[in-house]
């Protein structure tokens, strides 16, 4: 045998056909012109997201009917579609805009909570443990004792305090770069010195401004109209273009830095912009229900084991969020009936387990996230 046959041999063929690669468990979608654009979409995160809204949508008719009196799923939607109905007052003007608010609100804590522990590498990096919610929440409780207790106000006051609270966290947490443990240590810090800030309105304001401040504090849905959900509609709507960003930021931020560097990201600017929209969604829905603790911690990490993604999934975290949020008040008017609970106290229960299962996990060297 020759050198050039020895050489023939050891060469493979190229493949004639040129069927492009794609990740396992994507489809390609493609635009209708050719050479114009095309798109991943991961198949569980899909099916995932479309069983969320399944499930949300029956949470939500079940929200409608069931309460003091009972109402019929088929006028449940003669309301929703505008016909005459008996129960236009308890469903309409009642529990609509309630669950309303319920949704918005879960929806923004759990994209929310997406999108700061995509940045903090971390599960425990939610808004209501890192001191955003509580700074929010300081603001807010400042400005109830000092006379401010509409509706259609508190949500740009707890954005505000959210803001503040998180550039501090930020700016404390800055050295030459953002740490993720060193993030989470010292929001946490913050969030234990503004709930005493919290408190201390609480002492210096009037008895019943305080006491529906404590309640709010709880994070309450109770009386909760189109005023509360304004604001949160307002907001998801005017971020979508930046969270479709955030959505594809979210690959890079993933990546170590000296890879993301290497790529050419601005990783510092991006992390900047990934924590400011996590800031204003998760402060806009603490003015309009209070801080209901634990929904950005829980919704994000739902959405990514059901999902099975290597990044935080943003839709399936908002379903996650909503979904949460709607069950746990419809428990909250119905465990202890006619005593309403707020729906934090909820979320709590159901949340603080898990906090502390996250901890153990870390201490032991188990993954948590």
């Amino acid at each position: 045998m020759t050198a050039q046959q020895r050489t023939d041999q050891a060469v493979p063929l190229r493949p004639t056909d040129h069927t492009p690669l794609r990740p396992t468990g994507y489809t390609v979608l493609r635009t209708r012109r050719p050479g114009r654009a095309s798109f991943l979409l991961h198949r569980r995160s899909a099916a995932v997201a479309l069983c969320l809204a399944a499930a949300l949508a029956v949470a939500c008719l079940a929200y409608l009917c069931v309460g003091d009196t009972f109402v019929a799923p088929g006028a449940v939607l003669d309301v929703l579609l505008g016909r005459p109905s008996p129960d236009e007052l308890v469903v309409g003007t009642f529990r609509l805009p309630r669950m309303t608010v319920g949704l918005l609100v879960g929806a923004a804590f759990g994209i929310a909570g997406a999108l700061i522990q995509t940045v903090a590498r971390n599960p425990l990096a939610s808004p209501d443990i890192i001191g955003v919610s509580q700074g929010a929440g300081a603001l807010t409780v400042g400005a109830m004792t000092f006379g401010v207790t509409s509706y259609a106000a508190l949500p740009y006051v707890s954005t505000a305090g959210g803001l503040l609270a998180a550039a501090l966290v930020y700016l404390f947490a800055w050295r030459g770069g953002l740490h993720a443990g060193r993030f989470v240590l010292i929001g946490i810090g913050f969030a234990i010195a503004l709930r005493a800030v919290t408190q201390l309105f609480l002492t210096k304001g009037d008895y019943l401004v305080a006491q529906q401040a404590k309640v709010w504090m709880t994070g309450s849905l109770n009386g909760a109209g189109w005023d509360a959900a304004a604001p949160v509609a307002w907001t998801l709507l005017v971020l979508a273009v930046p969270l479709c960003w955030a959505a594809r930021a979210q690959r890079t931020v993933a990546l170590d830095d000296a890879t993301a560097t290497a790529l050419g990201v601005r990783l510092n600017r991006v992390r900047a912009g990934l924590v400011l929209l996590g800031v204003v969604l998760a402060s806009v829905a603490t003015g309009a229900a209070g801080p209901v603790d634990f929904v950005a911690l829980l919704a994000p990490q739902i959405a990514r084991r059901t999902t099975r993604t290597a990044q935080i999934p943003l839709v399936c975290s908002a379903l996650t969020g909503a979904l949460i949020v709607v069950l746990a008040d419809l428990l909250a008017r119905k465990l202890f009936e006619p005593t309403q609970l707020p729906v934090g106290v909820l979320t709590a229960a159901v949340g603080a387990p898990y906090l502390i299962r996250l901890i153990i996990r870390g201490r032991t060297g188990g993954k948590s996230a």
